[in-house]
This record gives C-alpha cells, sequence and structure tokens, in this order.
C-alpha cells in the first residue's frame, strides 16, 4: 500500500502540544488592526486548542499526527 499524503496547508496550522492537544491560532490578527485595542490584539495572539468536533478531520488531514486523546 502507498505511504498517505500529509495535507501541508493543514500541517503548517496545526501544533500538538506535549500531552497530544491539537493547538490553533485565532483569526483576526493579520490586518485592519488600527481599530482594534492592544488587549484585544494581544488576545488574538494566543493559542488556542482545536474544538473538539473538528478533530477528527484533522486527524484525516494529518496522518502521522501524533496525538493521543
Amino acid at each position: 500500500m502507498p505511504k498517505m499524503k500529509t495535507h501541508k496547508a493543514g500541517a503548517k496550522r496545526y501544533k500538538v502540544t506535549a500531552s497530544g492537544k491539537i493547538m490553533r491560532r485565532q483569526a483576526g490578527k493579520k490586518h485592519l488592526l488600527g481599530h482594534k485595542t492592544m488587549k484585544r490584539k494581544n488576545r488574538l495572539g494566543k493559542m488556542l486548542t482545536v474544538f473538539e468536533g473538528n478533530i477528527e478531520q484533522i486527524r484525516r488531514e494529518l496522518p502521522y499526527l501524533k496525538y493521543s486523546r
């Protein structure tokens, strides 16, 4: 059987922590930043865990992702 391919866009978007959680960036930090407060921009810069409903989709995109549930 051939090797499975990794979805490269997904590989760039998601990171896995040492405990196995999948982390993602938040939207809204790329442009139109002039009217946003500094507090809001700082909050948007932090990583969040991926919603449980999307984990199966990410696991299909990244078959070699080391993730423990």
